[in-house]
C-alpha cells in the first residue's frame, strides 16, 4: 500500500510542530496561487474560476499519491498555453468541457504511464531542448498578454501571428490600461529584484523579505481592484474580470466525444510530457535539498490522479509549478499536508472572495503572467550548447525556432524528436580510442592523450558505448580503417570497459568481423567484457566460433599475446638455426 499511496509514509509520525509548518507554509502559498490560478485561465482561454477549480482537488489528489513533500500542484505557464492551443482548434465543445475532457486524457495518460513503470521517458527529453522550449514558450506567452496591457484585440498563436496582430491593432490602445498595465509591470520587476534587497536592509529576515516579494502579485491585485472599483475604470474601457461565480465547483466527468478526444489525444500526450519533464525536475532539485527522493514511476500516477481530479471538478490540465514549489519549499512546508491545506485556502478563496474579484483588471493578471513568464526565458543556453556541443546547439536552436514560428505542440513535438535523434546520433558513432600501455602500470591510455607503449602486431582497441544496432557498422568500420598500412598485425583486442550491452544485430557485425578478420590471417581477442554482457554471449554460439580468447584484464590480453609470439619465435627454425 505504501508503494501506491505514499501519504501513508509521512502520516505515521504527524505532529503538531509539522501541522505548524504546513499550515504557514500553506497560508503564503494560498495567497500567491489565487493571482496565479486566475492569470493561467487566461492564459488558457477560460473563465478565471477555472484556474481556481484547477486548484483545489488537483492538490489534494496529488498530496495523496505524490512521493514529494514540497512539490505543490496547479496550472502552470506552458501547460496553460498548450491548453489554449488545443482547445481553441476545435468547435464540437464549450472550452470549458473540451479543456476537462483534455485534463482527463493527460490524467489516464500519465496514470497508465505510472501503473506500467514508463517514468524513464523522462530521460529522453534532454535538459537544453526543454530548456529551449520554455524559452520559446515563455517569448509566446508574454507576446499573448500584451493585448492586455494594451487593451486591444490580438490573437495568434506563433510569433509571426502576434506580432502582425498585435502591429495591425496598435492604434487602437486604450491609455488607461496601458498605464495601469505598465505601471503594474513596473512594479511586478522591482519587487522581484528591489524590494527583498532593501527589506533586508531595514532588518527584515531573508526569508520574510523574499517571502514578501514573491507574493507581490497579491498587492498588485489588491491596488489595481481598488482603483478599478472606486474610480469605475471599466466604464473607461478597461477591461475587468467580471462576475465570477462563488462556491465550490460541482464534481462531475467530462462530456465525453470521440471525434474530439480522438482530436485531443495527441496535445494531451504532448502535455502530460512537458508537465511530468518539468515536475520531476523541480521535485528532484527540491528533494535533494533535504536529501530526500522521489519515485519517478509513482509520480507519473500522482500527475495522472491531479489531472483526473481537476477534470472532474472543471479544471484543465495541471502540473507541479516551479515558483510556487519553491515558495511552498522555503516557507517550510514538511509534508504534503501543506498543499491539502492550501486547497482548503483556495477554496475558501472561491467562496468568499468572488464578488471582489470580479472588479480584477486584466492587465494586472496579463502583466503577473509577463512577468513570471519571462523568468523562464534563457537566451544563455544558446551560448552554453554552442561552446560545448554543436549538435546541442543544433537541437536547442531548432526547438526553439519551430516554437516560435509554428507554435508550442509542433515545437514540443520537434522538441521530443530532437532529443531522441541526437541520442541516436551520439551513441551511433561513439568514440572508439586506439590505446596503450602506460609505462610501468597495467593502464592502458588512449595514445593520442598520453605517452603509452604500443606494438606492432597488436591493435588495442576501446569501445566507449554499448554496441546496437545504430553504432555496429560505425565500430566495424572504425576497425577495418584501422587496418590500413599495418603490415605485421596479428591481434585486434577489443577493450569493453564501457560496453554494458550487446544486441543481436551488433552480435551479427562482431561475427562478421571475427570471419573476415580469420581470413586475413588477425585473431579477433576482447578483454573486460562485463559479467551480463559475457552471460549473454554465452547463451550464442559466438565465443565457440570466436578465432581468438576472451581476457579478463586488457594487460593480461597483451603479455599473453606478446609472450605466445615469443614462444611461437623461439620454436621457429630460424631461431634453432641460430641457437646451433
Amino acid at each position: 500500500m505504501r508503494r501506491y499511496l505514499p501519504f501513508l509514509q509521512w502520516l505515521n509520525g504527524y505532529d503538531r510542530q509539522t501541522f505548524s509548518s504546513d499550515l504557514i507554509a500553506a497560508i503564503i502559498v494560498t495567497i500567491m496561487l489565487i493571482p496565479q490560478s486566475l492569470a493561467y485561465a487566461l492564459l488558457a482561454g477560460l473563465p478565471p474560476e477555472t484556474g481556481l477549480y484547477a486548484s483545489i482537488l488537483p492538490l489534494a489528489a496529488y498530496a495523496l499519491f505524490g512521493t514529494s513533500r514540497t512539490l505543490a500542484v496547479g496550472p502552470v505557464a506552458v501547460i496553460s498555453l498548450m491548453t489554449a492551443a488545443a482547445v481553441s482548434r476545435q468547435d464540437l465543445l464549450p472550452p470549458v468541457e473540451a479543456a476537462a475532457l483534455l485534463a482527463c486524457l493527460s490524467g489516464l495518460f500519465l496514470f497508465l504511464l505510472g501503473v506500467f513503470r514508463f517514468g524513464f521517458l523522462a530521460s529522453f527529453l534532454s535538459h537544453p531542448v526543454v530548456s529551449g522550449f520554455i524559452t520559446a514558450s515563455g517569448i509566446i506567452i508574454a507576446l499573448s498578454q500584451v493585448k492586455h496591457l494594451l487593451g486591444i484585440s490580438a490573437s495568434g498563436d506563433t510569433l509571426t501571428e502576434l506580432l502582425h496582430s498585435l502591429w495591425e491593432n496598435l492604434g487602437d490602445t486604450n491609455m488607461i490600461t496601458l498605464v495601469l498595465g505598465g505601471t503594474t509591470v513596473a512594479f511586478l520587476f522591482w519587487c522581484r529584484k528591489q524590494l527583498s534587497v532593501i527589506l533586508q536592509k531595514f532588518g527584515m529576515s531573508a526569508f520574510v523579505a523574499n517571502t514578501i516579494g514573491r507574493i507581490a502579485p497579491v498587492f498588485a491585485v489588491i491596488v489595481t481592484t481598488l482603483l478599478a472599483w472606486q474610480l469605475n475604470l471599466d466604464q473607461q474601457d478597461l477591461a475587468v474580470m467580471g462576475n465570477i461565480p462563488a462556491g465550490l465547483p460541482s464534481l462531475s466527468v467530462p462530456q465525453f466525444n470521440l471525434e474530439l478526444a480522438t482530436t485531443l489525444l495527441v496535445p494531451a500526450m504532448l502535455i502530460s510530457i512537458i508537465g511530468y519533464v518539468e515536475s520531476v525536475s523541480v521535485g528532484r532539485t527540491l528533494a535533494t535539498k533535504r536529501k530526500q527522493k522521489i519515485d519517478t514511476d509513482q509520480e507519473l500516477i500522482g500527475l495522472g490522479a491531479a489531472n483526473l481530479a481537476s477534470s472532474l471538478s472543471g479544471g484543465f490540465p495541471v502540473t507541479g509549478g516551479f515558483s510556487r514549489s519553491v515558495v511552498n519549499f522555503d516557507a517550510g512546508a514538511q509534508t504534503p499536508a501543506a498543499s491539502m491545506m492550501t486547497a482548503v485556502g483556495i477554496a475558501l478563496a472561491t467562496v468568499l472572495l468572488a464578488d471582489y474579484l470580479a472588479w480584477l483588471p486584466n492587465a494586472t493578471l496579463a502583466a503577473t503572467i509577463i512577468v513570471a513568464v519571462l523568468g523562464l526565458v534563457d537566451f544563455s543556453i544558446l551560448k552554453t550548447t554552442w561552446q560545448y556541443s554543436l549538435s546541442d546547439f543544433t537541437a536547442v536552436a531548432l526547438t526553439m525556432a519551430v516554437t516560435l514560428l509554428l507554435g508550442v505542440e509542433t515545437g514540443v513535438s520537434c522538441g521530443v524528436g530532437a532529443s531522441l535523434l541526437l541520442h541516436l546520433y551520439k551513441t551511433s558513432r561513439p568514440h572508439v580510442a586506439e590505446v596503450g600501455e602506460v609505462p610501468g602500470t597495467e593502464h592502458f591510455r588512449n595514445i593520442l592523450r598520453h605517452k603509452v607503449i604500443t606494438h606492432p602486431s597488436i591493435l588495442s582497441l576501446r569501445v566507449d558505448e554499448s554496441l546496437y544496432f545504430a553504432n555496429a557498422s560505425f565500430i566495424e568500420d572504425y576497425i577495418y580503417s584501422s587496418l590500413q598500412n599495418r603490415k605485421n598485425l596479428k591481434h585486434v583486442i577489443l577493450m569493453c570497459t564501457a560496453v554494458n550491452k550487446i544486441d543481436i544485430s551488433a552480435l551479427e557485425i562482431l561475427e562478421q568481423i571475427n570471419e573476415r578478420l580469420q581470413g586475413v590471417g588477425i585473431s579477433l581477442h576482447f578483454s573486460e567484457i562485463k559479467g551480463p554482457v559475457m552471460d549473454m554471449l554465452e547463451k550464442t554460439s559466438f565465443l565457440q566460433h570466436l578465432n581468438g580468447q576472451v581476457f579478463l584484464s586488457h594487460h593480461q590480453a597483451v603479455q599473453h599475446l606478446l609472450d605466445a609470439e615469443v614462444q611461437v619465435a623461439r620454436n621457429s627454425p630460424e631461431f634453432l638455426d641460430f641457437q646451433i
